[in-house]
């Protein structure tokens, strides 16, 4: 992730500006004196609820693993190209 550091002076005058960059994901860090005093981002999302029964019916219908998850890590491990 991107930073850009600004003084409060330059962050008044531009503030619609680094908002906009903040949306776009990029950081943005204000100083005062030369010290961070604020950091800009972007809001995190809010998650989504997980409906338990449809997560239940959906592991439900899938067919079981037909070797354990250690020996299927293992052969993946071993099998892959470095």
């Amino acid at each position: 992730m991107d930073s850009k550091t600004v003084s409060l002076a330059d962050a008044k005058a531009r503030l619609s500006e680094l908002a906009e960059l903040a949306a776009a994901g990029e950081t943005v860090v204000i100083t005062k004196r030369g010290k961070p005093v604020v950091r800009m981002t972007r809001p995190e999302s809010p998650r989504k609820p997980v409906d338990l029964e449809q997560l239940q019916q959906l592991t439900a219908s899938m067919p079981p693993q037909s070797e354990e998850a250690g020996e299927f890590m293992r052969q993946m491990r071993d099998n892959a190209r470095y």
